[in-house]
Protein backbone atom coordinates (compact mmCIF):
# COMPACT_ATOMS: atom_id res chain seq x y z
CA UNK A 1 0.00 0.00 0.00
CA UNK A 2 1.07 3.47 -0.37
CA UNK A 3 2.98 5.28 2.18
CA UNK A 4 0.74 7.12 4.61
CA UNK A 5 -2.81 5.10 3.60
CA UNK A 6 -1.50 2.30 6.29
CA UNK A 7 -1.40 2.15 10.22
CA UNK A 8 0.66 -0.61 12.03
CA UNK A 9 -1.01 -2.91 14.56
CA UNK A 10 -0.48 -2.76 17.56
CA UNK A 11 -2.21 -0.07 17.81
CA UNK A 12 -1.02 0.02 21.70
CA UNK A 13 1.75 -2.00 22.07
CA UNK A 14 3.29 -3.99 25.04
CA UNK A 15 1.15 -5.86 27.61
CA UNK A 16 -2.31 -3.72 27.42
CA UNK A 17 -4.71 -6.93 26.77
CA UNK A 18 -8.07 -7.71 26.92
CA UNK A 19 -8.98 -3.85 25.34
CA UNK A 20 -12.77 -2.70 25.54
CA UNK A 21 -13.92 0.06 23.62
CA UNK A 22 -16.77 2.96 24.08
CA UNK A 23 -17.62 5.65 21.83
CA UNK A 24 -18.93 8.72 23.35
CA UNK A 25 -19.34 11.12 20.15
CA UNK A 26 -16.01 11.65 18.15
CA UNK A 27 -14.87 10.29 21.31
CA UNK A 28 -13.35 6.67 21.58
CA UNK A 29 -12.26 5.54 25.07
CA UNK A 30 -10.62 1.81 25.86
CA UNK A 31 -9.45 -0.25 29.03
CA UNK A 32 -7.26 -2.85 29.37
CA UNK A 33 -6.46 -5.65 32.10
CA UNK A 34 -3.67 -4.88 34.48
CA UNK A 35 -3.12 -7.98 36.59
CA UNK A 36 -0.83 -7.52 40.10
CA UNK A 37 0.12 -3.82 38.96
CA UNK A 38 -0.73 -0.96 40.19
CA UNK A 39 -2.07 1.72 39.53
CA UNK A 40 -4.91 -0.89 37.70
CA UNK A 41 -7.07 -0.57 34.48
CA UNK A 42 -5.31 2.06 32.21
CA UNK A 43 -7.81 3.97 30.05
CA UNK A 44 -6.60 5.62 26.62
CA UNK A 45 -8.49 7.90 24.42
CA UNK A 46 -8.70 8.85 20.65
CA UNK A 47 -10.63 10.43 17.80
CA UNK A 48 -9.12 7.92 14.94
CA UNK A 49 -8.94 4.58 16.68
CA UNK A 50 -5.40 4.21 15.26
CA UNK A 51 -3.32 7.35 17.73
CA UNK A 52 -4.39 6.15 21.83
CA UNK A 53 -3.15 8.83 24.54
CA UNK A 54 -3.32 7.25 28.17
CA UNK A 55 -5.37 9.79 30.29
CA UNK A 56 -5.34 7.61 33.36
CA UNK A 57 -6.05 4.39 34.92
CA UNK A 58 -9.60 3.80 36.52
CA UNK A 59 -8.45 2.23 39.85
CA UNK A 60 -5.92 4.53 41.02
CA UNK A 61 -6.19 4.29 44.89
CA UNK A 62 -5.75 2.08 47.41
CA UNK A 63 -9.80 1.76 47.93
CA UNK A 64 -10.35 0.67 44.49
CA UNK A 65 -7.47 -1.64 43.87
CA UNK A 66 -7.06 -4.56 46.92
CA UNK A 67 -3.72 -6.58 45.80
CA UNK A 68 -2.57 -7.69 49.22
CA UNK A 69 1.18 -7.97 48.99
CA UNK A 70 1.19 -12.02 48.94
CA UNK A 71 -0.74 -11.45 45.58
CA UNK A 72 0.42 -13.91 42.51
CA UNK A 73 2.05 -12.47 39.29
CA UNK A 74 -0.40 -12.61 36.70
CA UNK A 75 -3.71 -12.17 39.31
CA UNK A 76 -5.51 -9.26 40.04
CA UNK A 77 -7.40 -7.29 37.74
CA UNK A 78 -8.80 -9.58 34.72
CA UNK A 79 -10.73 -8.27 31.39
CA UNK A 80 -12.44 -5.09 32.46
CA UNK A 81 -15.48 -3.89 30.15
CA UNK A 82 -15.93 -0.20 29.49
CA UNK A 83 -19.48 1.26 28.24
CA UNK A 84 -21.23 4.87 28.80
CA UNK A 85 -24.62 5.22 29.66
CA UNK A 86 -27.13 8.24 30.20
CA UNK A 87 -24.04 10.63 30.04
CA UNK A 88 -21.99 7.80 32.56
CA UNK A 89 -19.31 6.22 32.29
CA UNK A 90 -19.33 2.35 33.35
CA UNK A 91 -16.49 -0.06 34.10
CA UNK A 92 -16.76 -3.59 35.39
CA UNK A 93 -13.80 -5.76 36.13
CA UNK A 94 -12.85 -9.17 38.68
CA UNK A 95 -10.72 -8.83 40.91
CA UNK A 96 -9.50 -12.66 41.11
CA UNK A 97 -7.42 -12.11 44.07
CA UNK A 98 -10.49 -11.41 46.17
CA UNK A 99 -12.67 -13.04 43.59
CA UNK A 100 -15.13 -10.49 43.20
CA UNK A 101 -16.50 -8.61 40.15
CA UNK A 102 -16.89 -4.70 40.74
CA UNK A 103 -18.10 -1.71 39.03
CA UNK A 104 -17.19 1.82 38.97
CA UNK A 105 -18.32 4.81 37.16
CA UNK A 106 -17.69 8.23 36.31
CA UNK A 107 -18.53 11.57 34.47
CA UNK A 108 -15.18 11.87 33.08
CA UNK A 109 -13.21 9.29 32.09
CA UNK A 110 -9.78 10.84 32.78
CA UNK A 111 -11.33 10.70 36.19
CA UNK A 112 -11.96 10.36 39.25
CA UNK A 113 -13.96 6.96 39.51
CA UNK A 114 -16.32 5.70 42.02
CA UNK A 115 -15.41 3.78 44.93
CA UNK A 116 -16.40 0.27 43.88
CA UNK A 117 -19.17 -1.77 43.95
CA UNK A 118 -18.72 -5.47 44.36
CA UNK A 119 -20.77 -8.40 43.06
CA UNK A 120 -20.31 -12.15 44.10
CA UNK A 121 -21.06 -13.94 40.89
CA UNK A 122 -18.78 -16.76 39.39
CA UNK A 123 -16.58 -16.75 36.70
CA UNK A 124 -14.86 -13.66 34.99
CA UNK A 125 -14.75 -11.26 32.25
CA UNK A 126 -17.55 -9.68 33.41
CA UNK A 127 -19.55 -7.05 30.62
CA UNK A 128 -22.34 -4.69 30.87
CA UNK A 129 -25.31 -3.80 28.26
CA UNK A 130 -28.68 -2.44 28.89
CA UNK A 131 -31.90 -2.87 27.16
CA UNK A 132 -34.67 -1.22 25.44
CA UNK A 133 -36.40 -0.93 29.16
CA UNK A 134 -33.31 0.41 30.59
CA UNK A 135 -32.37 -2.84 32.29
CA UNK A 136 -28.74 -3.51 33.18
CA UNK A 137 -27.82 -6.82 31.64
CA UNK A 138 -23.80 -8.56 33.55
CA UNK A 139 -22.73 -11.20 31.16
CA UNK A 140 -19.79 -13.80 32.45
CA UNK A 141 -17.94 -15.83 30.91
CA UNK A 142 -19.70 -19.26 30.30
CA UNK A 143 -21.42 -17.53 28.91
CA UNK A 144 -24.34 -16.49 31.46
CA UNK A 145 -26.40 -13.32 31.60
CA UNK A 146 -27.62 -11.80 35.04
CA UNK A 147 -30.23 -8.28 35.31
CA UNK A 148 -28.74 -6.44 38.02
CA UNK A 149 -28.56 -3.14 39.24
CA UNK A 150 -25.37 -1.61 38.61
CA UNK A 151 -25.60 1.25 41.58
CA UNK A 152 -25.80 -1.16 44.37
CA UNK A 153 -24.76 -4.65 43.27
CA UNK A 154 -28.38 -6.40 43.43
CA UNK A 155 -29.17 -9.46 41.46
CA UNK A 156 -32.69 -9.39 39.99
CA UNK A 157 -33.16 -12.22 37.61
CA UNK A 158 -30.24 -14.86 36.68
CA UNK A 159 -28.49 -16.80 36.12
CA UNK A 160 -29.41 -17.47 32.15
CA UNK A 161 -27.32 -19.34 29.94
CA UNK A 162 -27.21 -17.94 26.93
CA UNK A 163 -24.53 -19.56 23.92
CA UNK A 164 -21.27 -21.11 24.93
CA UNK A 165 -19.41 -21.14 21.51
CA UNK A 166 -18.91 -23.97 19.30
CA UNK A 167 -17.33 -25.82 21.78
CA UNK A 168 -13.45 -24.61 22.00
CA UNK A 169 -12.16 -24.11 25.37
CA UNK A 170 -13.01 -21.48 27.98
CA UNK A 171 -15.47 -19.39 26.51
CA UNK A 172 -14.98 -16.03 27.95
CA UNK A 173 -14.86 -12.41 26.73
CA UNK A 174 -18.83 -12.11 26.27
CA UNK A 175 -20.00 -8.97 24.63
CA UNK A 176 -23.71 -8.26 24.45
CA UNK A 177 -24.41 -5.83 21.84
CA UNK A 178 -28.40 -4.40 20.52
CA UNK A 179 -27.48 -3.96 16.53
CA UNK A 180 -30.61 -3.16 14.63
CA UNK A 181 -32.93 -5.61 15.47
CA UNK A 182 -30.88 -8.41 16.62
CA UNK A 183 -28.58 -8.58 19.68
CA UNK A 184 -25.40 -10.10 18.77
CA UNK A 185 -23.06 -12.22 21.54
CA UNK A 186 -19.47 -11.91 20.42
CA UNK A 187 -17.19 -14.23 22.94
CA UNK A 188 -13.82 -15.50 22.68
CA UNK A 189 -13.25 -19.37 22.72
CA UNK A 190 -10.20 -21.71 22.80
CA UNK A 191 -7.98 -20.40 25.59
CA UNK A 192 -6.09 -17.05 25.06
CA UNK A 193 -2.58 -18.31 23.25
CA UNK A 194 -2.39 -19.85 19.35
CA UNK A 195 -5.89 -21.33 19.95
CA UNK A 196 -7.51 -18.07 20.18
CA UNK A 197 -10.74 -17.44 18.15
CA UNK A 198 -13.85 -14.95 18.31
CA UNK A 199 -17.12 -16.51 17.72
CA UNK A 200 -20.22 -14.70 17.47
CA UNK A 201 -24.60 -15.17 17.96
CA UNK A 202 -27.68 -13.62 17.53
CA UNK A 203 -31.06 -13.60 18.80
CA UNK A 204 -34.08 -11.43 19.25
CA UNK A 205 -34.12 -11.25 22.74
CA UNK A 206 -31.35 -10.12 25.19
CA UNK A 207 -32.42 -13.61 26.76
CA UNK A 208 -32.05 -15.74 23.61
CA UNK A 209 -32.29 -18.14 22.01
CA UNK A 210 -29.02 -17.33 20.17
CA UNK A 211 -28.19 -18.74 16.79
CA UNK A 212 -24.67 -19.28 15.75
CA UNK A 213 -23.03 -17.32 12.75
CA UNK A 214 -22.73 -19.89 10.22
CA UNK A 215 -18.87 -18.63 9.72
CA UNK A 216 -18.07 -19.27 13.04
CA UNK A 217 -15.50 -18.43 14.33
CA UNK A 218 -14.96 -14.96 12.12
CA UNK A 219 -11.82 -14.70 13.53
CA UNK A 220 -8.82 -16.95 14.72
CA UNK A 221 -5.20 -16.89 13.38
CA UNK A 222 -4.64 -21.06 14.70
CA UNK A 223 -2.82 -22.75 12.23
CA UNK A 224 -1.59 -20.13 10.31
CA UNK A 225 1.88 -18.42 9.76
CA UNK A 226 1.35 -14.88 10.38
CA UNK A 227 3.45 -12.99 12.56
CA UNK A 228 0.40 -11.57 14.56
CA UNK A 229 -0.89 -15.20 16.66
CA UNK A 230 -3.05 -15.56 19.41
CA UNK A 231 -5.93 -13.01 18.03
CA UNK A 232 -9.03 -12.94 20.25
CA UNK A 233 -11.26 -10.96 23.27
CA UNK A 234 -12.64 -8.90 21.11
CA UNK A 235 -15.37 -5.50 20.98
CA UNK A 236 -17.06 -4.05 18.95
CA UNK A 237 -17.20 -0.40 17.84
CA UNK A 238 -18.72 1.94 15.18
CA UNK A 239 -17.13 5.25 14.31
CA UNK A 240 -19.53 8.23 13.36
CA UNK A 241 -19.88 7.32 9.64
CA UNK A 242 -21.55 4.04 10.50
CA UNK A 243 -18.07 1.67 9.76
CA UNK A 244 -17.56 -1.08 12.23
CA UNK A 245 -14.33 -1.89 14.26
CA UNK A 246 -12.72 -4.72 16.21
CA UNK A 247 -10.45 -4.05 18.96
CA UNK A 248 -8.83 -7.41 19.99
CA UNK A 249 -5.64 -8.99 21.83
CA UNK A 250 -2.80 -10.53 19.68
CA UNK A 251 0.91 -11.64 20.58
CA UNK A 252 3.85 -11.36 18.46
CA UNK A 253 6.13 -14.19 18.54
CA UNK A 254 10.25 -14.07 18.19
CA UNK A 255 12.95 -16.19 17.39
CA UNK A 256 13.27 -19.88 16.13
CA UNK A 257 10.80 -22.71 16.74
CA UNK A 258 9.26 -22.78 19.75
CA UNK A 259 8.82 -18.90 18.87
CA UNK A 260 8.13 -16.42 22.54
CA UNK A 261 6.73 -13.62 23.21
CA UNK A 262 8.24 -11.22 25.51
CA UNK A 263 5.26 -7.87 25.24
CA UNK A 264 2.98 -9.83 26.24
CA UNK A 265 -0.39 -9.89 24.69
CA UNK A 266 -1.41 -6.23 23.01
CA UNK A 267 -4.37 -4.44 21.40
CA UNK A 268 -4.80 -4.55 17.62
CA UNK A 269 -7.28 -3.16 14.97
CA UNK A 270 -9.56 -4.83 12.59
CA UNK A 271 -12.05 -3.22 10.38
CA UNK A 272 -15.82 -5.20 10.05
CA UNK A 273 -17.96 -5.38 7.14
CA UNK A 274 -21.53 -7.21 7.39
CA UNK A 275 -22.32 -9.58 5.23
CA UNK A 276 -26.18 -11.10 5.30
CA UNK A 277 -26.62 -9.49 9.04
CA UNK A 278 -23.07 -11.05 10.60
CA UNK A 279 -20.14 -9.22 11.36
CA UNK A 280 -16.99 -10.42 9.22
CA UNK A 281 -13.58 -9.54 9.44
CA UNK A 282 -10.25 -10.70 7.98
CA UNK A 283 -7.13 -11.56 9.18
CA UNK A 284 -5.20 -9.02 11.62
CA UNK A 285 -2.21 -7.95 9.82
CA UNK A 286 0.62 -5.62 10.88
CA UNK A 287 0.09 -3.60 8.50
CA UNK A 288 -3.50 -2.38 7.87
CA UNK A 289 -5.39 0.28 5.58
CA UNK A 290 -6.31 3.62 7.11
CA UNK A 291 -9.09 4.36 8.20
CA UNK A 292 -10.89 7.30 5.77
CA UNK A 293 -9.81 10.74 6.91
CA UNK A 294 -7.19 9.56 9.05
CA UNK A 295 -3.37 10.81 9.45
CA UNK A 296 -0.84 8.09 9.89
CA UNK A 297 0.32 7.63 13.48
CA UNK A 298 3.59 9.60 14.33
CA UNK A 299 6.14 7.34 16.76
CA UNK A 300 6.70 8.92 19.90
CA UNK A 301 9.58 8.60 22.25
CA UNK A 302 8.96 9.17 26.09
CA UNK A 303 11.34 10.81 28.31
CA UNK A 304 10.40 11.89 32.09
CA UNK A 305 12.22 14.56 33.60
CA UNK A 306 10.20 14.13 36.90
CA UNK A 307 9.51 17.60 36.90
CA UNK A 308 5.46 17.36 36.99
CA UNK A 309 3.96 17.25 40.67
CA UNK A 310 2.73 13.80 40.02
CA UNK A 311 3.69 10.64 38.06
CA UNK A 312 2.49 10.08 35.30
CA UNK A 313 -0.57 7.29 34.67
CA UNK A 314 1.93 5.45 32.61
CA UNK A 315 4.31 4.45 35.75
CA UNK A 316 2.97 0.78 38.02
CA UNK A 317 4.36 -0.71 40.21
CA UNK A 318 3.94 -4.77 41.18
CA UNK A 319 0.68 -4.63 43.72
CA UNK A 320 0.78 -1.03 45.56
CA UNK A 321 3.04 1.88 45.85
CA UNK A 322 2.98 3.02 49.06
CA UNK A 323 3.31 7.36 49.82
CA UNK A 324 6.65 6.48 51.53
CA UNK A 325 8.12 4.88 48.76
CA UNK A 326 8.27 7.53 46.33
CA UNK A 327 8.79 11.92 45.94
CA UNK A 328 8.62 14.03 43.54
CA UNK A 329 9.24 16.63 46.31
CA UNK A 330 11.82 15.52 48.28
CA UNK A 331 14.84 16.45 45.90
CA UNK A 332 12.80 18.66 43.16
CA UNK A 333 13.50 16.89 39.50
CA UNK A 334 14.20 13.41 40.48
CA UNK A 335 12.03 10.81 41.45
CA UNK A 336 13.39 9.55 44.80
CA UNK A 337 12.57 6.34 45.83
CA UNK A 338 12.66 4.14 49.10
CA UNK A 339 13.29 0.56 49.53
CA UNK A 340 10.43 -1.12 51.06
CA UNK A 341 11.23 -4.88 50.29
CA UNK A 342 15.08 -5.99 50.57
CA UNK A 343 14.98 -8.09 47.13
CA UNK A 344 12.88 -8.45 43.60
CA UNK A 345 12.64 -11.80 44.11
CA UNK A 346 9.96 -11.58 46.48
CA UNK A 347 7.15 -9.40 46.90
CA UNK A 348 7.56 -5.74 48.75
CA UNK A 349 10.19 -4.25 46.76
CA UNK A 350 9.87 -0.57 45.35
CA UNK A 351 9.70 -0.40 42.12
CA UNK A 352 8.13 2.15 39.23
CA UNK A 353 8.09 0.63 36.06
CA UNK A 354 6.73 0.89 32.48
CA UNK A 355 5.54 -1.94 29.99
CA UNK A 356 8.38 -2.74 27.35
CA UNK A 357 6.79 -1.83 24.24
CA UNK A 358 9.10 -2.59 20.95
CA UNK A 359 11.23 -5.56 20.66
CA UNK A 360 13.87 -3.51 19.58
CA UNK A 361 14.09 -0.26 21.77
CA UNK A 362 16.73 1.42 24.98
CA UNK A 363 15.49 1.85 28.53
CA UNK A 364 18.07 4.65 30.20
CA UNK A 365 18.11 6.34 33.32
CA UNK A 366 20.67 8.61 35.54
CA UNK A 367 20.48 7.55 38.96
CA UNK A 368 22.63 8.42 42.47
CA UNK A 369 22.28 6.31 45.31
CA UNK A 370 24.20 5.18 48.60
CA UNK A 371 21.94 2.13 49.00
CA UNK A 372 21.11 -0.55 46.53
CA UNK A 373 19.50 0.61 43.14
CA UNK A 374 19.25 0.28 39.82
CA UNK A 375 17.10 -0.83 36.68
CA UNK A 376 15.23 -4.03 36.05
CA UNK A 377 13.46 -5.63 33.02
CA UNK A 378 10.74 -8.11 34.42
CA UNK A 379 8.09 -10.32 34.01
CA UNK A 380 7.71 -11.30 37.73
CA UNK A 381 9.66 -12.14 40.71
CA UNK A 382 11.02 -15.25 39.42
CA UNK A 383 11.73 -13.99 35.61
CA UNK A 384 14.17 -10.57 35.67
CA UNK A 385 17.34 -9.12 34.86
CA UNK A 386 19.28 -6.41 36.74
CA UNK A 387 21.72 -3.38 36.59
CA UNK A 388 22.31 -2.63 40.06
CA UNK A 389 25.03 -0.01 41.63
CA UNK A 390 25.87 -0.39 45.23
CA UNK A 391 28.93 0.17 47.30
CA UNK A 392 30.98 1.56 44.39
CA UNK A 393 30.10 -1.45 42.05
CA UNK A 394 27.80 -2.17 39.23
CA UNK A 395 26.97 -5.44 38.63
CA UNK A 396 24.26 -7.53 36.25
CA UNK A 397 21.92 -9.98 37.68
CA UNK A 398 19.85 -12.68 36.37
CA UNK A 399 16.79 -14.30 38.24
CA UNK A 400 15.77 -17.23 35.90
CA UNK A 401 12.92 -19.86 38.14
CA UNK A 402 15.23 -20.71 41.05
CA UNK A 403 18.05 -19.47 39.55
CA UNK A 404 20.73 -16.47 40.73
CA UNK A 405 23.58 -15.23 39.57
CA UNK A 406 25.46 -12.65 38.99
CA UNK A 407 26.70 -12.13 35.54
CA UNK A 408 29.34 -9.25 35.07
CA UNK A 409 30.11 -6.79 37.42
CA UNK A 410 32.73 -3.24 37.12
CA UNK A 411 33.24 -0.52 39.23
CA UNK A 412 32.07 2.99 39.56
CA UNK A 413 32.78 6.07 40.59
CA UNK A 414 30.58 7.46 43.81
CA UNK A 415 27.86 10.25 42.11
CA UNK A 416 25.42 10.11 39.21
CA UNK A 417 25.65 6.95 36.57
CA UNK A 418 24.01 6.07 33.82
CA UNK A 419 22.21 2.88 33.00
CA UNK A 420 20.67 1.62 29.96
CA UNK A 421 18.94 -1.67 28.83
CA UNK A 422 18.86 -2.30 25.40
CA UNK A 423 16.66 -5.32 23.74
CA UNK A 424 17.64 -6.21 20.03
CA UNK A 425 15.21 -8.92 18.27
CA UNK A 426 16.58 -11.97 16.82
CA UNK A 427 15.46 -12.74 13.60
CA UNK A 428 16.46 -16.90 12.27
CA UNK A 429 18.63 -17.58 9.99
CA UNK A 430 16.34 -17.86 6.43
CA UNK A 431 16.33 -21.58 5.01
CA UNK A 432 19.53 -21.28 2.87
CA UNK A 433 22.73 -19.55 4.25
CA UNK A 434 24.78 -19.33 1.07
CA UNK A 435 27.86 -17.77 2.92
CA UNK A 436 30.12 -17.47 5.81
CA UNK A 437 29.52 -13.96 6.44
CA UNK A 438 26.15 -14.87 6.16
CA UNK A 439 26.26 -17.08 9.12
CA UNK A 440 28.77 -14.62 10.77
CA UNK A 441 26.09 -11.71 10.57
CA UNK A 442 23.16 -14.21 11.79
CA UNK A 443 25.05 -15.80 14.52
CA UNK A 444 25.44 -15.08 17.95
CA UNK A 445 29.31 -15.50 20.02
CA UNK A 446 30.75 -18.56 19.30
CA UNK A 447 29.28 -18.82 15.69
CA UNK A 448 26.37 -20.41 17.42
CA UNK A 449 22.90 -18.65 15.95
CA UNK A 450 20.37 -16.76 18.71
CA UNK A 451 17.45 -18.91 18.88
CA UNK A 452 15.71 -17.00 21.61
CA UNK A 453 13.14 -13.96 20.68
CA UNK A 454 16.19 -11.53 21.47
CA UNK A 455 18.84 -10.54 23.27
CA UNK A 456 19.15 -7.94 26.24
CA UNK A 457 22.47 -5.63 26.84
CA UNK A 458 23.29 -3.96 29.72
CA UNK A 459 25.62 -0.82 30.02
CA UNK A 460 26.77 1.59 32.38
CA UNK A 461 28.42 4.94 31.58
CA UNK A 462 29.86 6.60 34.95
CA UNK A 463 30.68 9.97 32.92
CA UNK A 464 33.93 8.01 30.97
CA UNK A 465 31.64 6.55 28.01
CA UNK A 466 29.56 3.71 28.08
CA UNK A 467 30.38 0.12 28.93
CA UNK A 468 28.37 -2.97 28.26
CA UNK A 469 28.71 -5.24 30.90
CA UNK A 470 26.38 -8.25 29.95
CA UNK A 471 24.46 -9.42 27.02
CA UNK A 472 21.58 -12.01 28.19
CA UNK A 473 19.65 -14.26 26.07
CA UNK A 474 16.15 -12.85 26.57
CA UNK A 475 13.56 -15.87 26.16
CA UNK A 476 13.97 -16.42 29.69
CA UNK A 477 11.90 -13.31 29.79
CA UNK A 478 8.96 -14.15 28.31
CA UNK A 479 5.78 -15.85 28.52
CA UNK A 480 6.50 -19.30 27.41
CA UNK A 481 9.38 -19.56 30.31
CA UNK A 482 7.58 -17.29 32.93
CA UNK A 483 3.78 -18.10 32.71
CA UNK A 484 1.59 -16.15 33.11
CA UNK A 485 -0.52 -13.00 31.33
CA UNK A 486 1.51 -10.18 31.23
CA UNK A 487 4.63 -9.21 29.49
CA UNK A 488 7.82 -6.98 30.57
CA UNK A 489 8.34 -3.77 32.25
CA UNK A 490 11.32 -1.96 32.68
CA UNK A 491 11.56 -0.02 35.42
CA UNK A 492 13.78 1.56 38.73
CA UNK A 493 14.35 0.08 42.06
CA UNK A 494 15.33 0.34 45.03
CA UNK A 495 16.17 -2.44 47.67
CA UNK A 496 18.51 -0.76 50.36
CA UNK A 497 18.61 2.56 51.24
CA UNK A 498 17.31 5.30 48.93
CA UNK A 499 18.21 6.45 45.12
CA UNK A 500 17.50 9.26 43.21
CA UNK A 501 16.91 8.79 39.45
CA UNK A 502 16.94 12.16 37.22
CA UNK A 503 15.37 10.98 34.22
CA UNK A 504 13.85 7.90 32.60
CA UNK A 505 14.29 7.67 28.67
CA UNK A 506 12.45 5.13 26.25
CA UNK A 507 12.77 4.89 22.91
CA UNK A 508 11.98 2.42 20.00
CA UNK A 509 15.15 1.92 17.74
CA UNK A 510 14.90 2.10 13.99
CA UNK A 511 12.32 -0.20 12.48
CA UNK A 512 10.97 -1.18 15.70
CA UNK A 513 7.48 -0.48 14.62
CA UNK A 514 4.73 1.65 16.63
CA UNK A 515 5.59 3.99 18.63
CA UNK A 516 4.26 3.30 21.96
CA UNK A 517 0.96 5.27 23.16
CA UNK A 518 1.52 8.43 24.62
CA UNK A 519 0.77 10.20 27.95
CA UNK A 520 1.17 14.11 26.97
Amino acid sequence: MPPGTTFRNPVIPGFFPDPSVCRVGEDYYLVCSSFEYFPGVPIFHSRNLISWRQIGNVLDRPSQLDLPVDTYASRGIFAPTIRHHNGIFYMVTTNVRIWRHLIVTATDPAGPWSEPVYLQLPLIDPSLTWDEDDNCWLTLAGTSNYRIDPATGEVFEGPIPLWSGTGGQYPESPHLYRIGDWWYLLLSEGGTHTGHAVSVARSRSVRGPFEPAPDNPILTHRGLQRPIQATGHADLVDDPSGNWWMVLLGIRPKGQWPPFHVLGRETMLAPVRWEHGWPVIGPVDEEMAMPPGVAAPVALDVRDDFDADRLDPSWISPRSRPDGSWSLTERPGWLTLTALGPTLDGPGATIVGRRQQHHDCRAGVRMETAGRAGLTVRIDEAHHYDLEVCDGTARVWARIGPLRQSVAVCAVPAGPVDLAITARSTNPLPPTVTSAEQFAQRSGPLGIRAAGPDTVTFTVDAGDGPTVLAALDGRYLSTEVAAGFTGRVIGMYVTEGTAAFDWFDYRAEPDAGPGPATTT
